[in-house]
């Protein structure tokens, strides 16, 4: 056994010796069943804390050639299942955690280099009889052991993305980084698994990857692996009940990130089209490990986040200016759901284009939980919102969260039909704007949408919704957890009447594509005039009128 070559079992003996150990073995049985195959490029990223170390442990001493593990294995679940050591101690594994490589101050060729050496000296010490062509380079040496022996090499690499933590900026250090694992990994006859872990997933210049030819299991799309991302609901009840603990206590503080095994297919795909229906996912809801681990030993219930990383981890990224960013953060923090488009986000620490791609980071990160199957973002649990507040504590925020009360008061002046109290918030909002009028419908329709922010903690907001005869300024959907609220159909007019609004609603028909709310809908029309004078006795902006549909309209 070597330093990188076949480090053995000890760490994972200890994991098993541990007060607490939560055995998550069965996902060597995954892992086997991709070894040799095109999908044995598997690429894992989990937040800090969820255990990614103890997998990587794990695998190396399954796999691993000299670590004699199999009575560490017999005692877990993996040996209940035929078959199940098949590939034990069958690999030469080699096991890299590149934080030990890649640091700020020592330039990445130095890093490189000296990996490579560290690698070959263990390998030269397990095959001294090879006649190795350049020690310096081990993909050369790794194909010279192959041609020697005919024996394969399970690669781990944990951390595998610290270039992206430790050089932010360094953009040609990545870039030569990745070109490096490429070479080193794809199409090696060398190479019979190849397990990455770390906190990003890979890194995409626009829609690509260097590393194309990994499959990837995130906190978005976890896969065939979401159940061993974090301690699911059955392994945390088991471990209250073993330590006399709380459960409920302990799922209100550390639960909440939930995740589903299968990505359905597209809309036009074959087993749609043959059985019109999309495959069951499973559903997990995850526990953040470390948290569960420390509060159920302890019996203390509390933030343990912040032992490992400071708020100011989070408050660096919600800081950010991008558009609706600090408002989309409130209402997260009020227990709101946002919609969030993830396919964006690069998976780096500074290429950041919009809210959505903050946000996909914060998912991966574990601030944020993500819903795959609404592709909304969420606080998952009380330590994550006590994190958030921390962060928003100082006195830059309170605007915003000013802001986030007005907008409640406007929605649920909007659900009384208070007309002249909708009137009202919506001027106070619009005289407290830097933009003091409206230049046209399309600058109103983006004020009002931004001063309606606080519903996104209750519906889906759809702007421009076709129905067929015309399209609906604003259409509000309420989320399924508040089915009881009204949809709401909402028309802007500039320099025209609230009357006339309501009366296009009407005329186009836009109720008609909300027939599931039939009964509990509201038709919102609201005018701006800019042109009204300050000496008119109805002197005011905005104008607002608020209706049920008629129920035999829908």
């Amino acid at each position: 056994m070597g330093t990188y070559l076949n480090p053995g079992n000890r760490q994972f003996f200890r994991a098993l010796n541990s007060s607490i150990y939560v055995d998550k073995t069965e996902m060597v049985l995954y892992l086997n069943s991709v070894v040799n195959t095109e999908q044995m490029y598997v690429s894992v990223s989990r937040p800090r804390r969820f255990g990614k170390s103890m997998a990587v442990n794990m695998l190396c001493a399954y796999y691993g050639k000299g670590s004699d593990s199999r009575g560490l294995f017999k005692s877990t679940r993996l040996s209940s299942h035929d078959g199940w050591d098949i590939n034990l101690g069958k690999y030469d594994v080699i096991f890299l955690t590149m934080t030990d490589f890649i640091k700020p101050n020592i330039p990445l060729d130095e890093s490189l280099l000296k990996m490579q050496r560290l690698l070959f000296r263990d390998i030269k010490k397990a095959y001294p009889e090879i006649d190795y062509f350049e020690p310096d380079n081990i993909i050369q040496t790794m194909s010279d052991v192959y041609s020697e022996t005919n024996g394969q090499f399970i690669i781990i690499i944990d951390e595998w993305d610290s270039i992206f933590r430790e050089k932010k900026e360094d953009k040609n250090g990545q870039s030569q980084y990745l070109d490096f694992l490429r070479d080193w990994l794809k199409n090696k006859p060398y190479v019979a698994l190849a397990y990455m872990t770390g906190i990003l997933p890979i890194k995409k210049y626009g829609k690509h990857s260097a590393l194309n030819m990994f499959d990837e299991y995130s906190m978005v799309h976890p896969m065939q692996l979401a159940s061993f991302t974090g301690f699911t609901t059955e392994e945390v009840e088991d471990l209250c009940r073993q330590y006399g603990r709380s459960f409920n206590q302990i799922r209100e503080w550390y639960d909440g990130y939930e995740v589903s095994d299968i990505i359905p297919p597209d809309p036009g795909h074959e087993f749609l089209k043959n059985t019109g229906k999309t495959p069951e996912a499973r559903k997990y809801a995850l526990y953040s490990p470390l948290s569960v681990v420390r509060a159920v030993s302890t019996g203390l219930i509390q933030n343990y986040w912040n032992k490992t990383e400071t708020y100011e981890a989070l408050a660096e990224y919600i800081r950010k200016d991008f558009d609706g960013l600090k408002e989309a953060v409130a209402v997260l923090i009020e227990g709101g759901r946002i919609q969030v488009d993830v396919s964006g986000y690069q998976n780096d620490m500074t290429t950041f284009r919009n809210r959505d791609d903050i946000l996909a980071l914060l998912i991966h990160l574990g601030y944020l939980g993500y819903d795959n199957g609404t592709g909304e973002v969420f606080v998952p649990n009380k330590e994550i919102l006590d994190e958030f507040k921390a962060s928003t504590a100082d006195d830059a925020w309170a605007p915003v969260f000013e802001s986030f009360q007005a907008s409640e008061k406007l929605l649920e002046a909007t659900w009384a039909k208070d007309e002249d109290t909708v009137a009202e918030v919506l001027e106070k909002a619009h005289d407290q704007a830097d933009n003091k009028t409206y230049n046209n419908e399309a600058a109103l329709s983006y004020s009002i949408r931004f001063a309606y922010y606080a519903a996104q903690k209750y519906y889906t907001i759809i702007p421009e919704m076709d129905s067929g005869k015309g399209y609906a300024d604003i259409t509000f959907i309420p989320s399924p957890k508040h089915s009881n609220i009204p949809a709401m159909v909402i028309e802007l007019k500039y320099e025209k009447s609230a009357r006339t609004g309501i009366d296009q609603i009407k005329d186009k028909e836009y109720p008609d594509r909300l027939v599931h709310y039939k009964g509990n809908i509201l038709l919102v029309s609201i005018n701006y005039s800019k042109t009204i004078r300050p000496d008119d006795k109805n002197y005011k902006h905005h104008t607002c009128l608020i209706e049920d549909a008629c129920k035999n309209s829908v």
